[in-house]
């Protein structure tokens, strides 16, 4: 407290010097002072000290700040005469800190002569003033009154302070002990006592002008730190801007994609309804075919049976006869002696008979088990088309379960309509809800675009079942065919008996035609029970390529080995034994049947 109380009576010393050789000065002069007149600087200086003591540390969002412009400012409240001095020093472009508009404000009011005046109207309100200084600051004790008091005598001087020009920011104060060494060396007889107390102060005046350079230098220093930093935040802030209008852009765009994905969900269940119609009305159309189908073949199976029989008693017939011959052939034997070198040769031509017999007696064991085979064919057929009636039945109810999705969807959709009309006006502070929302429904359409291609998927699947069971109907058809040849072949034998050699000649071509044919449906009936049919759910990615399936690389079964390809990878079309028209074939089973194929023709 004694340090103060030194320091307030230094100042106010010093005040007192500077004030009474501005005066003198000016007189003496007898003009209107200017800036660069060194006592008005000094005196600017020590004002500028006696304001800045005791004031408080101001913290901000940017640091510590410590001005003495945050009092002055209080003058434009309780004096309403300088509030032009507050609205020019805030107009100067030049002043960028505290410190240089405060020093504009004190030119100012020295110009007007009111600068007394204004800070008595400061010291009358000092319950104000501590908010800005301690209490035992200089403003607020005793001493603040005096220097206002002998503010007044500068009223004499005329002024005239240009501030455009001037670097208020940047000035450093420093006090001129010259002036007041000379003007005490003058007065030397009058006033010791005065001198002598400065002489005595002079270097603690030293030591305080170096702290007051160091604090300039560091202000000055945080100063520029403070640009910088001010630039740069301007610099953020017009980034941050740009950054606002392009989300707002991009707000803007999400409502039109919203918008633009509900009009699509909504055609989309439309398309859906109507795909669902048509679907059903081909699907009873189609189970009315195969029923149809059904019963045709039924009826097919009862005649071939019918055919069996009448077969087995033509072979007892055959059986019948060679035992007749044999009969004949003994008699012959026993009545022709004589001619003993032509039975010899008869009797080769009848072993050779035999032989020939036996092997029509083979052939027709061989028939009937391919008899045997056509009815294990016919009944695994039934199997298949319980199975396709089966199957039939959960596309029913998959497809009822198809028309509840979809209605729940139109629910959540109607739902999700009356959301978004509720929240237009908060669409701003619930952006990130939205987003997640449209998501949400994003997933949700994907969900039910899989189900629906799901679906025809399976149409596709039963389609290709269909044709499956045409195809085996057209070999039903064609083993028809076959049979209807065999019962010629078997009359032509009951006409040509005489000439025996030949029929059995004939009789084994067309026995080896039928076995080709045999072998024919064999490897179709191999084919077919060999390579299972890949349901789609178990194929994710091409075999040959590996390439995962998308919306644009669609999926496609092979019509020989089953397996899921991609289009690049089963672009090509073969006719198989199966299909009587040309179908898709993957590049393996394309080279392996073109290769079969060259094989068979050499």
């Amino acid at each position: 407290r004694c340090h103060t109380m030194e320091e307030r009576a230094n100042l106010m010393n010093m005040m007192k010097l500077s004030i009474k050789i501005l005066i003198q000065s000016a007189l003496s002069l007898g003009r209107t002072l200017d800036s660069d007149f060194p006592p008005l600087q000094q005196f600017f200086v020590v004002l500028e000290h006696c304001l800045k003591h005791g004031l408080k540390v101001k913290k901000t969002f940017i640091g510590q700040s410590k001005s003495f412009f945050g009092p002055l400012e209080l003058v434009e409240k309780l004096c309403p005469e300088a509030s032009d001095i507050a609205t020019s020093v805030k107009n100067l472009p030049e002043l960028k800190t505290a410190v240089g508009r405060g020093r504009a404000w004190l030119y100012l009011a020295l110009m007007q002569k009111k600068l007394a005046d204004y800070l008595k109207v400061l010291l009358d309100h000092k319950h104000l003033l501590s908010e800005f200084y301690e209490p035992d600051a200089l403003m607020m004790e005793e001493e603040g009154a005096v220097i206002v008091g002998l503010l007044v005598g500068l009223n004499v001087i005329d002024a005239n302070l240009c501030l455009k020009g001037e670097d208020l920011d940047s000035q450093v104060g420093v006090i001129d002990f010259s002036l007041y060494l000379k003007e005490t060396q003058d007065s030397d007889d009058k006033q010791d006592g005065g001198i002598t107390a400065v002489l005595d102060q002079k270097h603690y005046v030293e030591e305080l002008n170096r702290h007051l350079s160091c604090t300039v230098a560091d202000l000055q220093n945080k100063i520029d730190c403070l640009e910088k930093t001010n630039s740069k935040l301007q610099e953020e802030l017009a980034a941050a801007t740009d950054r606002i209008g392009s989300l707002q852009e991009e707000q803007q765009q999400l409502k039109q994609q919203n918008e633009l994905i509900r009009e699509r969900s909504e055609k989309s269940v439309e398309v859906t309804k109507e795909d669902t119609k048509v679907e059903l009305d081909t699907y009873k159309q189609s189970r009315q075919g195969l029923d149809e189908m059904y019963s045709d073949v039924w009826k097919q199976l009862k005649e071939e049976k019918k055919i069996r029989l009448e077969l087995e008693k033509e072979l007892e017939l055959q059986i019948g006869m060679k035992t007749e011959m044999e009969i004949a052939m003994k008699l012959l034997e026993k009545d022709t002696h004589e001619k003993q070198d032509t039975l010899v040769a008869l009797r080769q031509q009848l072993e050779e008979v035999k032989a020939i017999n036996l092997q029509m007696f083979h052939k027709s064991q061989n028939a009937e088990c391919s008899l045997q085979q056509k009815t294990e064919a016919i009944s695994s057929f039934e199997g298949k088309t319980n199975e396709m009636m089966s199957s039939m039945k959960q596309m029913e109810e998959r497809l009822q379960q198809a028309e509840k999705a979809r209605q729940a969807a139109e629910e959540r959709c109607n739902k999700m309509k009356q959301e978004l009309a509720g929240r237009l006006d908060s669409c701003r502070q619930q952006m990130a809800q939205l987003d997640s929302k449209c998501s949400t429904l994003e997933k949700e359409l994907k969900s039910e675009k899989e189900q629906r291609q799901a679906l025809q998927k399976e149409l596709h699947q039963e389609k290709d079942a269909t044709t499956l069971l045409k195809t085996e109907l057209q070999q039903m058809e064609g083993l028809k065919k076959e049979l209807r040849k065999l019962q010629d072949e078997k009359q032509q034998l009951k006409k040509v008996r005489e000439e025996q050699e030949q029929a059995l000649q004939e009789m084994g071509l067309h026995l080896s035609q039928s076995k080709l044919k045999m072998e024919d449906i064999k490897e179709v009936n191999k084919a077919l029970k060999g390579h299972t049919w890949l349901k789609d759910d178990e194929a994710t990615h091409c075999k040959q390529c590996k390439k995962e399936f998308s919306i644009s690389r669609r999926k496609h079964h092979c019509r020989n080995c089953g397996d899921i390809f991609c289009n690049t990878c089963s672009s090509n079309e073969l006719a198989l034994p199966s299909y009587p028209k040309p179908v898709r074939v993957c590049d393996n089973c394309h080279t392996l049947l073109l290769q079969q194929c060259s094989s068979n023709s050499s």
